[in-house]
This record gives structure tokens, C-alpha cells and sequence, in this order.
């Protein structure tokens, strides 16, 4: 879980530094803001985080919090913290964004479990983004040099593609160094992970 930060937003001190060396103690990198504002400073910056929020808050409250980072296009999955009189405001949270919401008092598995769902949740994110970039590199390939990616995903060596391209090997060392290039691979492994992450299928 080292990958991810979980940033906890709360007005009140004993709150926050509680809920800290409770997810500390659990293996989590945390980060306190005591408000909304604070947090949102740093918002656009922020990657792999979660946010923990309480719901009531004086200024921007969890709800406002979690619209205003939509707003932002900021992809942070968030968890509310509420009271019991509280839930068709956290109702409203879940429809502005928020991943989970989490009534007080609660056992530290509930808070433990929601945060390793909104990791899981980041985790996806990631692999849209990662595949829509691939995919825009994709693109930018000539046919020839998709044809020569094609050969090198089926695990092809540089001779056979040039046989059954019809071209010479040479021929086929440049565009291979162009498709590395364009693909923005740093080895063949990488090359081949990033065309099965993107679904390219060799016709």
C-alpha cells in the first residue's frame, strides 16, 4: 500500500492525529489538512491519493469538498466520514463522487477496508489512463510499422517479419527503433506489455 497516500481532512485535531496513527499503525502514508481549503490547495498536484473527509465542517463541508475536486477534474476517490444524523447528506456525497461513506462510531477495519477499495479504484484509473495513452501512440504508427509491432508481439525475429513483409532486416531494425521511439519504450518487454495493455491484436 506504499504506492498511495491517504490525505485526511478534518476541522478537528484529535480527530485527525487519531485517525492518523490508526492508519499508520496499519501501513498507510497519511497526510492531514485541517479544512477543506488547505486540501484543495494541494489538490491539483496530487497523485495516488485517497481522501478521507468528515462531513460537516465549518466553510467547505465534505459534499462541498468532493464537488468543487469533480469540478477540478481532480481523480482523487474519496471516503466520508458522517454522524449517524447525517446520512442523507452523505447520500449526497456518494452522488457528487464519493467512493463510500462510513458512520461514526466505527471499528478501524471499516475504514482500513473502504481505503484499500479506493486504492483498488485508483489502480483502474490508472489503467484507463495507461491504455488511452497507448492508444494514442498507437496511432501515430505508419501501417508498415504497426505490421512490424504485429511480428514482434507474436514473437517473431527480426528475419522472419522481414520474410514475411518482404523487406530486408535492416528494413525492419529501423522501423522496430521507430516503433520503440513512438511507443516510448524502454525495452521489449515494456514494448510488448504496452500493445497487450491496449489490446493491440496482430492481424
Amino acid at each position: 500500500m506504499g504506492d498511495y497516500v491517504v490525505h485526511i481532512v478534518d476541522d478537528e485535531e484529535p480527530v485527525r492525529k487519531s485517525l492518523a496513527f490508526m492508519l499508520t499503525i496499519a501501513g498507510f502514508p497519511v497526510r492531514l489538512h485541517e479544512s477543506a481549503a488547505a486540501f484543495l490547495a494541494a489538490a491539483p498536484g496530487l497523485r495516488n491519493a485517497c481522501l478521507v473527509t468528515d462531513l460537516r465542517m465549518p466553510e467547505i463541508s465534505g459534499v462541498d469538498l468532493i464537488r468543487r475536486l469533480r469540478d477540478m477534474a481532480v481523480q482523487v476517490p474519496s471516503i466520508v466520514i458522517t454522524g449517524h444524523g447525517d446520512v442523507p447528506m452523505a447520500v449526497e456525497a456518494m452522488k457528487a463522487g464519493a467512493l463510500d461513506f462510513i458512520e461514526k462510531p466505527f471499528e478501524d477495519e471499516v475504514l482500513i477496508g473502504a481505503i484499500t477499495r479506493a486504492a483498488a479504484e485508483l489502480d483502474r484509473h490508472a489503467a484507463a489512463q495507461d491504455s488511452a495513452a497507448i492508444l494514442q501512440r498507437l496511432a501515430q504508427l505508419t501501417d508498415r510499422e504497426r505490421e512490424v509491432l504485429a511480428g514482434v508481439v507474436a514473437g517473431h525475429a527480426n528475419k522472419t517479419i522481414a520474410y514475411d513483409l518482404d523487406i530486408s532486416p535492416r528494413t525492419v531494425e529501423v522501423h522496430r527503433a521507430n516503433v520503440m521511439t513512438k511507443m516510448e519504450a524502454k525495452s521489449l518487454p515494456e514494448l510488448v506489455r504496452m500493445a497487450i495493455t491496449a489490446g493491440f491484436v496482430p492481424k
